[in-house]
Formats: structure tokens, sequence, C-alpha cells
């Protein structure tokens, strides 16, 4: 009798750390084994210390599943980083034929295009916000040309008092006079 309480607890030790795989065919026949089931069967993983069970081809196509959710999540997030590049450029060339047109009115620097590969650590913090950064120095220079205290605009830059929630903008003139404005002073 020990014996056999001895083998059967063996037995059963091995069988908790062993696969065991239920295996169904087309006629309803089932049975259990220790390795996969063939192609032809319907296969479960029975998980035997907690009893749950589940499809092996469910757990594949689950990580492709998400394997190609993180792929498109990527393609996701270069199409918009190549979105907002391309705003910025468009932002910019605003601001360069503004000047342009304007000579008495603007130094040729006076609004330098932020290059987004290139982005002082200031700028860099607002990355996501360069089409409205290069947008807001724009109003910002026009609003310091229309107080009719800034002859010709020499620098129109964001401010280091910037904050996530605030972006703030320095204006400086000809004269010597300098203006700065937030971006909700610019909204108005």
């Amino acid at each position: 009798m020990r014996i056999t309480l001895l083998i059967l607890g063996s037995l059963f030790s091995v069988c908790t750390f062993a696969e065991v795989y239920k295996c169904t065919d087309v006629d309803g026949k089932t049975n259990y084994q220790s390795k996969p089931c063939d192609p032809e069967h319907k296969t479960l993983q029975i998980n035997v210390k907690t009893g749950s069970s589940t499809e092996p081809d469910q757990e594949k196509q689950a990580l492709v599943q998400q394997e190609q959710n993180e792929k498109i999540e990527q393609e996701q997030a270069l199409k918009k980083q190549a979105q907002l590049k391309q705003d910025t450029l468009n932002e910019s060339a605003k601001n360069q034929f503004l000047i342009k047109n304007n000579p008495e009115k603007f130094s040729a620097f006076s609004i330098p295009p932020y290059d987004p590969e290139q982005l002082s650590y200031l700028v860099q913090n607002y990355r996501n916000r360069l089409p409205d950064i290069e947008r807001l120095r724009r109003q910002a220079a026009e609003k310091a040309l229309a107080s009719g205290q800034c002859p010709r605009v020499e620098a129109a830059e964001l401010h280091s008092k910037s904050t996530k929630k605030a972006l703030v903008f320095s204006v400086d003139c000809s004269n010597g006079k300098s203006f700065y404005f937030t971006e909700q002073e610019l909204a108005k």
C-alpha cells in the first residue's frame, strides 16, 4: 500500500509541472495527453495548478494582434510626427514671407525658423507645439508693431518664462523696447 501511495504521489507531482492538453476530434471523442494535439483535433491547454484552460491558437493570435497594434501605433506616431513637421514648415514659410515682403518692419532674422531637428533646449520642451509656436511668434511680432511703440521688429522668440500651460514670447524692437506676450494675450 505504501508503495502504491508513493508511486501515485510521485506521478501526481510530475503531472503538476507537466503541460496537459485536451484533444477533441471531429466526432467529439476526447483524450488528454502531455504533448500538443494533432492539427485535426481541437486543442485546449490545461493549467493543472489553476484548472483554467486556453486555446494555444488564441495565445498566438493575441500575440500577433498585440504586435499588429504596436506596429499601427508606431506608424501613427510617425505620421503624426511628419504632419507636425510639415505644419511647422508651413508656419515658418508664412513667417519668412511676411519678413521678405515687409523689410522696413522686420529685420531679416527677426523670426528665424525653428528647425525640428535642431531645437534649442528651451524649444525642445515644447516640440509637440512647434506649429503653434511659429504662428504665435508671428502674432507677437505683429502685435508689437501694432502698438505703435515698435518701429521695426529685430527678434521674436519663445521666452524662458514659458510653461506647458502658457507660452510666453519676447519681441525686441529696433528702438531697444521689448515686449512680452503670453499665448492667452495673443489669442484675443
